[in-house]
């Protein structure tokens, strides 16, 4: 393959070692509800894409909601911390995984969309926080992962160049991001992105329904 150096992975949260995107698709019919404004089709799908902030702007405005950005935001973060703290779980085979990725000394980070502080109580709930060599936000960066910011970010952190770094994502779009930007891209699959599977298998450069099918493709790059 083009990269044949890989000496490190830049790991998506949701969706990818959290088993959680299921839980975030409710958050947008419980906030509408809770202010008693209807949910249409497609609105999961358009707030996929944005940070935290965008987010937060986007309800107030496109739903008239008698809050502001930060209520919302806060809002939001008040209705998901039970389940970071106490309840989501990893996805199969995480530790596995991470095990493996170990015993071949290669190095690993976390970048995500969500919470900083949520992403970290998960993390040190499930055992990964003393493993990953850092957490990276898109306040973090300055940036949604719609622009490859976080990525550049993770890759300063872990010490390393583009080509040598894997980034693993469930979300289509952060793929294109990631492959535009050069980096080895890992599709990995979760039942919240089924309808654009095939579009994530034909955009990253390998795609996996388990991590472990994983340790096969990086023994040959």
């Amino acid at each position: 393959m083009e990269h044949n150096t890989l000496q490190g992975i830049i790991f998506d949260l949701d969706g990818t070692l959290l088993d959680s995107t299921g839980m975030w698709k409710q958050v947008d019919h419980k906030l509408m509800a809770y202010y008693g404004k209807e949910v249409t089709p497609d609105l999961s799908e358009r707030v996929q894409r944005m940070s935290i902030e965008e987010f937060s702007q986007f309800f107030v405005t496109e739903f008239q909601l008698p809050a502001t950005p930060e209520q919302i935001a806060k809002q939001v973060a008040d209705m998901v911390e039970e389940e970071y703290c106490h309840l989501l779980p990893l996805k199969p085979h995480v530790p596995e995984f991470l095990d493996w990725l170990d015993q071949q000394g290669m190095v690993y980070g976390v970048a995500t969309a969500t919470y900083g502080e949520l992403a970290q109580a998960a993390l040190k709930r499930l055992g990964l926080w003393e493993r990953v060599q850092f957490l990276l936000t898109e306040q973090d960066a300055g940036a949604p992962k719609t622009q490859p910011d976080i990525f550049r970010l993770g890759a300063q952190k872990l010490h390393l160049g583009k080509r040598q770094i894997a980034v693993a994502e469930d979300s289509l779009y952060a793929l294109q991001t990631a492959k535009a930007a050069g980096f080895f891209t890992v599709g990995v699959y979760d039942p919240e992105s089924a309808a654009v599977w095939p579009e994530i298998c034909a955009t990253a450069t390998v795609h996996i329904r388990d991590l472990l099918e994983l340790k096969p493709m990086l023994r040959g790059v």
